[in-house]
Parts: structure tokens; sequence; C-alpha cells
């Protein structure tokens, strides 16, 4: 039985109840997936698991919010906006609290999952939702408003977490979406607008062969370091069906307007580079976002706040960026050079890392990150402006969905390449420099000497091995960012391909 419908939409001006109400719900979203990992190492401890078992608790969350996202447009049409952005807040708020009362590791896992289900519309519908309340003139300055919170959540979600979690117990982390998301909830339930609802018969097999294809991929990506990747079963059975299901997924549905995503979408030049674009930045984003904790962490000594506040430079250069270019620069300049200055930046602020050692300050380390901060903000607004600038508005909820789908996919192939990666170059740096030492190298006494110790102390070889160990993760270090750096100048070309946007007021969907 389809559900009634609801009231049509009309224009109007949007309340500030509104805007806070959707930029809040896709914060939430976006921010569980950083500040969870900070509360990993104390879970670790209260349910008696394993770290390769602890994984599960990110993993669970990222696979069902990405196997979701796309379905975004679909479950849109059938159930209308704002009753999918209440449901979603509802449940959201409800896992989270389940997830703080969790007695065991299975029991986390699966409200995790139920988490990550409810949280994945919440960024697609809340940008959706915003901007079909503004003007079209007015979506340079709505997406300002909205990127704030979903650029600053992610960069900042460890530092709040590391706080909560030090102030409080690791539980807070969880415990902290359900204020935040009732606030959000009863200021949308009085001001989100409405929309028309479709029935749309169910692609059954299509929906299949997407929870299969993108399902499996998450899980190879999210597990893949942990298990040794292709040396394991597990990965080669989830790759072997991520790939079957993903090539019957497009040859069934490419030319299939009734497929639950509308492959059609690919089709425009501007939306498929730009799905490349995101999701090469999402690989350049969070693999550094990943590496930069364990530099000045576990290699620095940083506590964990002081580390926290080294990410704060980034995101407040790329939120005076970000809403600099949308208030301004996109009404100058044509967005395709604005992406393109981002992604210079963007490139140069990583390699400037390349440059850090481990005497370096904190302001060393802070630099850089302006810079790629505000490569940020000059990229993430004009490349979506550029992206959705020729598509037929009916179509925009599905592409948000997909748009969202790959910057996720993106970020788990980041994370995962710069896991691997830098174990990797860390055994290749520890097995050259071991080769360094040995009695006739005349660096090695002295060294010994300033730690009290000779080569004949039974600690000597301790101590060596773990300078040794210091020194080739500080090389590993240099290595990704330099690879990081390249990946992010690789992304230049696809904004030769995109053609200029009809218009300058255009539908820009969620980043994240």
């Amino acid at each position: 039985m389809p559900l009634p419908p609801e009231p049509p939409h009309s224009q109007y001006k949007p309340s500030a109840a509104l805007v806070i109400a959707v930029v809040l719900t896709a914060v939430l979203e976006v921010l569980d997936i950083t500040i969870v990992s900070v509360a990993i190492p104390h879970m670790l401890g209260t349910f008696g698991a394993t770290s390769d078992q602890i994984t599960w608790v990110l993993t669970s969350y990222l696979v069902s919010a990405a196997v979701v996202m796309p379905l975004t447009g679909y479950l849109s049409a059938r159930l209308g906006r704002r009753r999918l952005l209440i449901f979603s807040i509802v449940g959201f708020v409800i896992s989270s609290a389940l997830c703080g009362l969790s007695w065991n590791l299975e029991s986390m896992v699966i409200f995790r999952l139920a988490q990550g289900i409810c949280g994945a519309p919440l960024v697609p519908l809340s940008q959706a939702i915003l901007l079909d309340a503004f003007p079209k003139e007015k979506h340079g300055q709505a997406l300002a408003i909205f990127g704030l919170g979903i650029m600053v959540a992610p960069v900042l979600g460890p530092t709040f977490g590391g706080w909560l979690t030090d102030t409080f117990v690791w539980r807070a982390v969880f415990y902290i979406n359900v204020p935040i998301g009732l606030f959000a909830l009863l200021l949308a339930m009085g001001n989100l607008p409405r929309s028309d609802i479709r029935y749309l018969k169910t692609d059954w097999i299509g929906l299949v062969l997407l929870v299969l294809a993108v399902g499996s991929l998450q899980m190879v990506l999210d597990q893949g370091q942990t298990r040794d990747w292709f040396n394991s079963r597990f990965i080669q059975f989830f790759t072997a069906i991520a790939v079957f299901a993903s090539v019957a997924f497009f040859m069934r549905g490419w030319n299939n307007p009734k497929n639950i995503v509308d492959l059609s979408l690919l089709k425009d030049r501007n939306f498929l580079a730009g799905l490349l674009a995101i999701t090469a930045y999402g690989v350049t984003l969070f693999g550094t976002i990943a590496l930069l904790p364990l530099l000045t962490q576990r290699l620095m000594g940083y506590p964990a706040m002081n580390a926290g506040m080294l990410f704060i430079p980034r995101a407040v250069a790329s939120a005076i960026a970000l809403s600099i270019t949308g208030n301004y620069l996109m009404l100058w300049i044509d967005s395709r050079i604005l992406v393109a200055g981002g992604i210079v930046l963007s490139a140069v602020g990583t390699m400037m890392m390349a440059g850090l050692s481990l005497q370096a300050d904190g302001w060393a380390i802070a630099a850089p990150g302006i810079i790629a901060g505000i490569g940020m903000g000059l990229f993430f607004v004009p490349l979506t402006a550029v992206a959705f600038g020729r598509m037929e508005h009916e179509k925009l909820d599905e592409a948000a969905g997909l748009y969202a789908l790959m910057r996720g996919i993106g970020s788990s192939i980041g994370i995962a390449v710069v896991s691997w990666l830098f174990v990797r170059q860390t055994q290749v740096h520890w097995g050259d420099l071991i080769t360094h030492i040995n009695p006739y190298n005349p660096a090695v006494p002295p060294y010994l000497n300033s730690l009290g110790l000779n080569p004949q102390s039974p600690s000597s070889i301790t101590a060596v091995a773990l300078e040794i160990g210091r020194q080739a993760q500080m090389l590993a270090f240099i290595d990704l960012f330099w690879f990081i750096g390249l990946v992010t100048f690789a992304i230049l070309p696809l904004v030769f391909l995109m053609k200029k946007p009809k218009t300058a007021g255009v539908f820009i969907p969620a980043h994240a």
C-alpha cells in the first residue's frame, strides 16, 4: 500500500531553524565516522575484544551506510523527503543511545549497523532540503553555511571524541548524538518543507546486486589491512563477490530505466567527472586525516588533545575559504578554475608535510594544513556546482546519494591504501637502515654514548632498534605525503573534461 501523499512543497523564505536543523543532522552522520575512532582503544578493554575484532565497530557502520546511501533517491521518492529525514533522525538517535548502552561486541556491531542504515540518507537529504528552500541565486551561500559543518566535522572529530572520552567515558561519543539529534528533530518537524511521493515498483534484483557490490567492496577496504589483503580467503571471497555483483549490476542496469539506481546519470559528462574527482579527493583527504594522528601521537609523542589542536588551523582555513568561495568567488570566477586552484593548493600543502622531521614543532605541522585547508574550501563547492550544473532537477536526490557514496568509497580507499603503504614503506626503510648498523659505523658509538651506553651494553641493541624504528616510520610518512600529493595532482585532468554549468544557481549536493 502506498503511503498517503504529502502536501506539495512550495518555495518560501527559509527560516534559521530550518538551516540549523539540516546542518545538525548532516553533521551528526559525518562526525560519527571519525569521532568513534578515539573510543576504540577503550572498547578493547570493556568488551575483552582483540584488535582484529574491534575493527568491526567501524566496519559495520561504514558498510551499512555505503549500502543505503545510493538508495537515497529511491527512498525519498517512496516516502517523501520530509518523512525519510525524520525517520532517519529518529533511527539514528535511538541506535546511538543503544550503542552507548551496548554490553558486548556483538550488540555494539548490531547497533552500529542500524546507526549506519539510519544515518546514510542524512547528508544528501539535508542538503537537498536546504537548497530547495533557497532560491537558486542563493545556493552558493546555502552551501557555504552547510559546508562549514560538513567539512569541519570529520577534521575535528578525533579532537572532540578525545575530549569526551577523557572528560567522561568512551560511551559519551555515542550519547552526545542524542540531545543534538533530538534538538534537530524538534526543529525539523516544525520547519521542514513537504514534497510529493511517488509509488515506485522495487527492482529487487538490482537492489540485491547493489547491496552485494557496495557492501562487499566496503568490507574488503575496511578489513583488508587487518587480514593481510589477498593472502586472506575472507578478502578473496568478498573481492570476488564485489567484482561479480558490480559487473552484473552495470550490465543489467545500464539501459534499464527501472533499475534501482538510474545509471543514465553517468552519461552526464560533468557528473561522471565530478564523481571521479570527489572519489580521488576522498582518497587524499581521509588518507591525510588517517596519517596525522599517527604521526603526531605515536611518533612525536603529542597528547591526544594537543594533537587534535593541530587540526584546528586546517578546519578554520577550510571554513573561511568555503564561505568566501560560496558567497563571492563563484560569482566572478569560472568554477572549473576554482576547482583546479583547490587541487593545486591541496597537493602543495600535503607535499609540504614531506619536509617534516621528528624535531618538527607544532607550527611546522599546522602551516601546511592551512594551505591544504584553503584548497579544500576552493575545491568542494565549485566541483559540486560543475558536477550538477547540467542535471535535471528530478534526478538530483538520486545523484546526491550516488555522489555521497563515491566520496565515502574514496575515503575508505584512502584509509586502506595509506595503512597498507605505511606498513610496507616502514619495512622497506627498516631493511635499508639496519644495514648501516655495524661496529665499523663511526656514528654508532657517539649515539650510544649520548644515551649512557656502549656497544657492549645489553641494552644497546634495544635502543638502536627503537631509534631505527622511529626513523623508518618517519621516512614512511614522508613517502606517503609525497604519494598523496601526487594523487591529488592527478585529479587535474578531470577538470578539462568538464563543461561550464548552464547557470550560476545550481543544486549542490552533500560532500560526505
